[in-house]
């Protein structure tokens, strides 16, 4: 038969308990022997001066009663004139035998007891006292609030685990002394204690890895392969790849995998939740939870620059940057002005509009009258006293200038220098660029979207079709699509487009964000007045309005009434403008004998301009006619082309547009014989500013940028974003498209190749006379030298 031993738990148990307990009883005997030890040498050298001083006064006493002290025989006489000093003596004499007799006594302490003396003994109950000393606790106190002002930086935060730590070895002891507790259970006791379980914890914590971060496996090639795709998507449609053929590449690399993870979790033949859903939201979140679990936290890279600024203050900044200015009677200097002063009217933010700034000699060529501005204070005041007296309230907005230069070939005024430079970087929050492409085809500077946290564009020309209409128009036209497409994608956030006139830019909507001058509505409401009351309003016909040059639709008008001069027998058109083709214009229409008057351009508010009915509009190269809305306030009839630029004006009942030549015809005949219809509540809505401005904070996505709250980078602190979570390589290939404009703008060869103006990489001399400017060679002391 087999004997069995069962396993000695419990004896094994105890002996392990019994060497724990003999090892710290040994620890404890060796602090205790090592404090007896330190108490026997300061005893050893007390009793050592002691004795060292006992012999000093022994010598002093005995010189004492030898010399020192011996009293003279004193007379009579001498007993009244005996100096002070010789009672003193006296009286030292039996005081200095005293002390000798207390001091060589068995008894004698060297402190008095209670006050001085060192009770050595403290040393090991403070290491178990429940509190300390009031008296120490007062003076640390003092010290700890000298050294450190905020109390809760040192005091009791840092002094708990102490507190802890000898609340326990005070229980420890008291254990230690119980004849009842036996080592197995003095283990067990600081096994389950709290403290150590807070130190168990505080490792758990430091070691342990987080949960979130469990179970996402790592990114596969096909995966890797569709997110490089997807973010080289414009890239690629700027080499011929559309971006549909992009997003088919992307979803058949994504579905590989995600069809095999499925797949294992549905039953048999049911596949009909692999279909149809959103492969990019699903790699964005793929990628950013990876990311994540890494650990990873992208702060910028090598061609982007995290250096935006913050919000100073309770309001937002809104720079507004256009490509001209009052007195010349364009749009990009009309238009923005409106956009600065009903920006700023809400009060919500402050705004700085940023217009150009023409040398003398340029503001004879641009400006109409002989009108010239011998300082920008005297010009700004010309802007504010023309705008307040059009919108009816006072502006509140900052107007500063930027230098520039006219070029006479491109009809259109250049900046000199870096133009992001006169908008102060505690000022550089949002930035709103008018014409950005025209902005940044010589842009020698700062890269907006490093500077500003948020940029977006508004294109106002259809640059394209201008260009077109030159000596080798079609070769040119393909060139500067794609450099407009580079400078816009790399300074611009967003991008409105007036109409679809325009082309297509990266990250661009189509939306109109202009408005017509109040002073159109108010006319428009007075004509509707006087027509109820039953008076004549339109007494004359047709008209047109705009600068006389061959592409603002002159060419068009030419060559529609030259075609049906028969069908438009008696028809006669008054044309208001002046330009460039004044002459070339006004010797065509006379050589095919046209009926047209031609007259000096005027305000379109002009009092003798609210008597026309008919606003006749051919142009197909506008991207949106300003002259056609301002017609429509005033309610008038418009016939205009069948084009995007007219896109917005078509749901207005009183816009005529024509498709083809004889539906001009017809188009004409209609107005000429019948009334328009008054505006409507809702329609004089839709022209104002006031709306205009509302669609424009809405597509700008300004609206969100103004409610969010903004960090350095510019996004926003809520969420995990993903331009946060991980590097975008779109945003890395728009800060190389950024360098390499930069470096090219800079070669003054290559400025004169393009047809940039000669000189206006920096700002001249006369520049920094007006504007009271540094010289470039000393704000730019690398290159100017």
């Amino acid at each position: 038969m087999m004997n069995f031993k069962p396993p000695e738990t419990k004896t094994t148990s105890s002996s392990t308990a019994e060497k724990a307990f003999s090892l710290i009883s040994k620890g404890w005997e060796e602090v205790r022997s090592s404090a007896d030890a330190d108490l026997q040498l300061i005893r050893n050298r007390a009793n050592s001066f002691k004795n060292l001083a006992d012999k000093e006064l022994e010598n002093f006493l005995n010189s004492a009663s030898k010399s020192s002290f011996i009293v003279p025989t004193i007379t009579a006489t001498a007993t009244t004139t005996a100096p002070a000093e010789i009672d003193f003596v006296k009286k030292l004499r039996p005081k200095l035998s005293e002390i000798r007799r207390a001091y060589s006594s068995p008894d004698f302490k060297w402190a008095p007891k209670g006050k001085l003396r060192l009770d050595l003994s403290g040393i090991k109950n403070a290491i178990v006292a429940e509190a300390e000393d009031e008296a120490e606790d007062e003076k640390f106190g003092k010290w700890r609030r000298e050294k450190f002002k905020d109390e809760r930086q040192f005091g009791e935060l840092n002094w708990e685990p102490i507190k802890a730590f000898r609340t326990r070895l005070r229980a420890l002891e008291v254990e230690l002394k119980s004849p009842s507790s036996s080592p197995v259970e003095i283990l067990e006791g600081i096994k389950n204690s709290e403290f150590v379980e807070k130190v168990k914890s505080s490792l758990k914590s430091i070691c342990k890895e987080p949960e979130e971060t469990k179970g996402v496996p790592p990114l596969d090639v096909p995966e890797l392969l569709a997110y490089l795709v997807r973010q080289s998507s414009p890239f690629l449609d700027q080499i011929g790849i559309r971006r549909d053929i992009s997003d088919k590449i992307v979803e058949s690399l994504c579905s590989k995998r995600r069809n095999k993870l499925l797949l294992r979790a549905l039953p048999e033949g049911d596949s009909s939740l692999i279909e149809g859903d959103n492969m990019n939201d699903e790699l964005d979140l793929r990628i950013a939870s990876v990311l994540q679990s890494t650990g990873h936290h992208y702060e910028g890279g090598f061609w982007s620059d995290s250096t935006r600024q913050n919000v100073s203050d309770g309001k937002r900044h809104v720079a507004i940057v256009t490509t001209a200015s009052l007195p010349w009677m364009t749009g990009t200097a009309v238009n923005p002005l409106f956009r600065a002063a009903y920006l700023a009217k809400s009060e919500k933010q402050n705004v700085t509009l940023l217009v150009p700034w023409l040398c003398k000699s340029d503001q004879e060529l641009v400006y109409p009258n002989n009108l010239t501005f011998s300082s920008p204070e005297e010009q700004e005041l010309y802007i504010r006293n023309w705008l307040e007296e059009r919108v009816g309230f006072k502006t509140d907005f900052k107007i500063s200038f930027y230098p520039g230069k006219f070029s006479k070939e491109r009809r259109s005024i250049i900046p000199a220098g870096d133009t992001s430079q006169f908008i102060p970087s505690r000022d550089a929050d949002i930035a709103i660029l008018e014409e950005p492409e025209h902005l940044n085809w010589y842009h020698h500077g700062k890269r907006w979207t490093d500077k500003f946290n948020h940029v977006v564009g508004i294109v106002h020309t259809n640059y394209l079709e201008y260009i077109k209409r030159e000596k080798n128009g079609a070769l040119q036209a393909f060139l500067v699509k794609h450099v407009n497409n580079w400078v816009t994608r790399a300074h611009c956030d967003k991008v409105l487009r007036l109409s679809a006139a325009t082309q297509d830019l990266p990250r661009s909507v189509v939306c109109n964000v202009h408005g017509v001058n109040p002073k159109f509505l108010k006319i428009g409401e007075k004509v509707a007045a006087e027509r109820q009351s039953g008076q004549q309003v339109f007494s004359k016909g047709a008209y047109f309005l705009g600068k006389m040059v061959w592409a603002k639709g002159y060419r068009e008008l030419l060559d529609l009434l030259a075609k049906h001069k028969s069908d438009l027998d008696g028809f006669n058109v008054d044309v208001f403008g002046n330009g460039e083709d004044a002459h070339e214009v006004q010797t065509t229409a006379r050589t095919l004998n046209l009926n047209v008057n031609f007259m000096k351009g005027r305000d379109h508010a002009d009092d003798s301009l609210h008597s026309y009915k008919v606003f006749i509009n051919p142009s197909i190269s506008d991207v949106l006619c300003t002259a056609t809305a301002e017609a429509l306030a005033m309610g008038k009839f418009v016939v205009c082309a069948d084009h995007p630029s007219n896109e917005f004006f078509r749901a207005f009942p009183n816009c005529l547009a024509y498709k083809t030549s004889e539906d001009f015809v017809a188009k004409v005949k209609e107005a000429m014989s019948s009334e328009p219809q008054p505006l409507t509540p809702e329609e004089q809505y839709k022209l104002s500013w006031e709306a205009a401005t509302q669609r424009f904070m809405e597509y700008s996505d300004l609206d969100k940028v103004l409610t969010s709250e903004t960090r350095r980078d510019g996004k926003n602190r809520k969420g995990m974003g993903k331009s946060v979570s991980m590097p975008n390589l779109g945003g890395m290939v728009d800060g190389s498209l950024a360098f390499a404009h930069y470096c090219l703008t800079g070669n003054e060869f290559l400025r004169l190749c393009t047809g940039a103006i000669p000189g206006t990489r920096d700002y001249d001399k006369q520049h920094c006379e007006d504007l009271h400017l540094l010289p470039p060679q000393v704000e730019n002391p690398i290159y100017g030298w």
